[in-house]
Formats: C-alpha cells, sequence, structure tokens
C-alpha cells in the first residue's frame, strides 16, 4: 500500500513540474505556493518511503538548504529567478543525493540548451530586450529525468 501512496506522491510531483513549466513559460515566475507545496509533499514521501530521520531525513535537508545557499548567490547576480532557487531546493528534498547531482548536471544541461534556443529566437526576430530564460523549464526536465529513471530503468 505505501508503494502505490509513494507514486501518487510522485504523480502529484509531476503535477507541479507541469504546472511550474507552464507558468514559467507564460510569465516567468514559479509561485511560492507551488514551490511550497512539493517542499511539503516530500514529507509524507520520507515516512512512507522508511527515510530514518537520521541521518536520512537530515541529509535531504542539509542538501535543499546548501543548494538554496548556493543558487542563492546566482539570485543576488541575477542569473535565476527566486522561484528557480526555491525549486531546485524543493525537489532535492525528495531526491537522493546521487539523484540530486544528476538533477543538477541534467538541469545545467537542458538549462544551456534553452539558454541559446532563447537567443536564437531573439536575434532572429530581432528582439533588443534582454533574454528572460525560463529557467525552471530546465530544472522541471530535469527533475522529470530523474524520477522517471525510478521506473523506465529497471536494469540499473
Amino acid at each position: 500500500m505505501s508503494g502505490v501512496l509513494q507514486n501518487v506522491l510522485i504523480a502529484i510531483l509531476a503535477a507541479g513540474l507541469l504546472l511550474a513549466i507552464a507558468g514559467d513559460l507564460r510569465t516567468r515566475t514559479i509561485p511560492n505556493k507551488l514551490n511550497a507545496a512539493i517542499a511539503l509533499l516530500a514529507i509524507p514521501f520520507w515516512w512512507l518511503s522508511g527515510l530514518p530521520l537520521w541521518p536520512g531525513v537530515a541529509i535531504q535537508i542539509a542538501m535543499a538548504a546548501g543548494l538554496l545557499a548556493l543558487f542563492a548567490i546566482a539570485f543576488h547576480f541575477g542569473a535565476m529567478g527566486g522561484g528557480d532557487v526555491k525549486m531546485i531546493a524543493a525537489l532535492a528534498l525528495w531526491l537522493t543525493p546521487d539523484a540530486t547531482l544528476k538533477l543538477l548536471v541534467i538541469m545545467s544541461l537542458a538549462g544551456g540548451v534553452l539558454t541559446i534556443a532563447m537567443l536564437v529566437r531573439h536575434r532572429l526576430a530581432n528582439i533588443e530586450t534582454p533574454i528572460e530564460v525560463p529557467y525552471g523549464v530546465a530544472i522541471a526536465l530535469a527533475g522529470f529525468w530523474v524520477l522517471g529513471e525510478r521506473y523506465l530503468n529497471q536494469f540499473g
């Protein structure tokens, strides 16, 4: 039964990531309520997964806090939006340290491709305004990739 409930929570997380993509493409923002929901739903996921408070939950929280602090520096310099930073930290609450590292690598690659695509679009359309990259799209796609491995890579 707990496996079914874990899958329900992951499906809700996936829906949240889709909402983040839609919102970021439309308004270039990821609502705080959505990031809070993603973060808070990690708690029942931990419980259903049997993750012990020490060191399991402590590691999850420490990883998320470290990523929040690290990417807050990017926010400070205008390289990322606040919603993007919070979404990275919220997703880290769901993932093992190895999966979080994969998330960061895939997110960086997807973000680079997205940035290049936005740059080409701006150049072709002769748009003079600064480029606003919807980086939440790259974060969510990386989240889908990492979460999907749980179901698609049954042999690894």
